[in-house]
């Protein structure tokens, strides 16, 4: 059977301050009033039902995502004892599905992107899904790079298609510099690490065998583990014990079993405030204003309040300003990869006036 595994655990420091823990970045409605873990779960539908959908995340999330999905139930949950990077994340979902279905199919979905062609990307879905049942192979969906991105992973894939519209991987490559990145657009030979991925629990289980063989270990306990008294401490020992490391890193870098399919439908990992100025409709000075804003001789912006006080900003051009209950962030838009930097730091810093208090 096929099953959707939706990771949902993070905590969305790259959109502070509209984004916190108690408001992660998947429970955003960024664009048109539905929040992102919605739109991921309401765009598999029609090939997963509700049932399938499993979506994995910490335990403190739960309530939250919840309160957003009415309709989900416990049993739509994996709970991670830790948040630790992606790899743990799927190992965790596969065992469990395992245990449930040992012939459980995955497709593993990040909570919070946007698509622009649900229909296409449903197809492309499809696609890779039937690749995985006749080949039992890890397959990726790339996405062809429409510019030098140096905020995505990239992968370079076999020109030579292996069956209609599906290639084999030949490497995963790390967010490269612009020069890389220019290199990469113009070999033609490279698409944009989309982050979605299609297997089988089975297979992705041996994959971290041979590549992780330490967290293959823990997965064992935790799946010996379950259903018995003591599921709760020893499930969370065995999970404490893993290295967070991503699946890129620690399986797709290695495996010779990956297979890509291109996916032409509009996509974005929505990953920074300039991508989400990027993605929304523009004024006539192509700026993006949403609230109480007020602004002259203004370009190429982006200003937000979620607040009754209004936000005025004179002769600027390519700045983000977000005011919100939780703080105000201004800054040039080249400069949006040091938010989460700036979060981390406002965190830290109510958390040490707390204890002073």
């Amino acid at each position: 059977m096929n099953y959707a595994v939706i990771m949902a655990g993070g905590k969305g420091t790259r959109f502070w301050p509209i984004s916190t823990p108690q408001r992660p970045k998947q429970l955003l409605s960024l664009f048109d009033g539905e929040t992102m873990i919605e739109a991921t779960m309401k765009r598999v539908e029609s090939l997963i039902p509700l049932q399938n959908q499993r979506i994995v995340t910490i335990s403190e999330q739960v309530a939250l995502i919840q309160q957003h999905v009415a309709k989900l139930e416990d049993s739509n949950f994996i709970i991670e004892p830790f948040a630790k990077n992606t790899a743990p994340c799927i190992g965790l979902a596969a065992v469990t599905l395992m245990k449930q279905d040992p012939d459980a199919l995955m497709v593993v979905l990040p909570a919070d992107h946007q698509i622009d062609d649900v229909k296409q990307f449903q197809e492309v879905l499809q696609r890779a899904i039937s690749v995985v049942e006749q080949r039992d192979a890890i397959v990726t969906i790339g996405i062809k790079p429409t510019r030098p991105e140096t905020g995505y992973g990239y992968i370079q894939f076999e020109r030579e298609e292996v069956n209609g519209g599906i290639h084999r991987v030949v490497t995963f490559a790390e967010k490269p510099n612009r020069d890389t990145a220019i290199r990469f657009l113009e070999s033609g030979e490279f698409l944009w690490n989309s982050g979605i991925f299609v297997w089988s629990a089975r297979r992705i289980v041996s994959e971290i065998e041979d590549y992780l063989p330490e967290l293959y270990a823990a997965l064992m306990e935790m799946m010996a583990a379950s259903g018995t008294e003591e599921a709760e401490e020893r499930i969370r020992r065995a999970y404490q014990s893993v290295k967070p490391i991503s699946i890129d890193y620690g399986v797709m870098e290695h495996t010779p079993n990956a297979y890509v399919v291109p996916g032409p439908f509009g996509w974005s990992d929505v990953g920074s405030w300039d991508e989400i100025y990027r993605l929304s409709e523009k004024n006539e000075d192509q700026n993006v204003l949403r609230g109480r804003v007020f602004t002259i001789d203004t370009h190429d912006s982006y200003v937000v309040s979620e607040l009754e006080m209004p936000v005025a900003v004179i002769g600027m051009s390519g700045v983000i300003v977000v005011q919100t209950e939780e703080g105000i962030l201004v800054c040039p838009r080249n400069r949006d990869q040091d938010v989460r930097e700036m979060a981390e730091k406002v965190q830290k810093s109510r958390q040490q006036n707390g204890k002073r208090q």
